[in-house]
């Protein structure tokens, strides 16, 4: 079975560069909704203070998935699976990241702490909600140490 994904829209922050991955809790980035989707498709997102961006990592490489690997090729983490990481190299080069809304403008959004590039298609939102949040989340040890500055400001 095949999907046909079309982007609702484009990342837009002053985040060329795929390769620079740390830092980015205080990177500002615009996402511009298609106007397919008419001036009030983003209507009752800012009652919200987080919205999920589903992304797609358009300018990474799938690599083979049979041989797990530390993550961002760290030998002082261990090899996990494909689907114990979170980084781009994935089967369907999927992302999803978790973010502060910061305006709603028509078909503008801002938001805050997007782990994507500039030009990165947009390929859903959802607006972010308690109800569906885990209560009691349990990571390994070398996360924190793999993430100690992925959002640092």
């Amino acid at each position: 079975m095949q999907f046909v994904v079309q982007p609702i829209g484009t990342v837009r922050n002053s985040r060329p560069d795929i390769a620079v991955t740390d830092h980015w809790g205080a990177v500002t980035s615009t996402i511009t909704v298609d106007p397919r989707f008419g001036e009030d498709c983003l209507l009752g997102l800012a009652d919200f203070s987080h919205v999920d961006v589903f992304f797609v990592f358009d300018r990474a490489t799938e690599r083979p998935h049979y041989r797990p690997r530390p993550s961002r090729g760290r030998k002082d983490l261990p090899a996990v699976g494909v689907f114990a990481d979170r980084g781009p190299h994935r089967p369907n080069r999927i992302g999803m990241t978790t973010c502060r809304i910061t305006s709603v403008n028509s078909r503008v959004l801002e938001v805050l702490g997007l782990d994507a590039a500039t030009g990165t298609p947009v390929i859903d939102l959802k607006p972010t909600m308690i109800e569906f949040q885990p209560t009691a989340v349990r990571q390994p040890a070398w996360v924190t140490r793999l993430m100690a500055e992925y959002f640092l400001l």
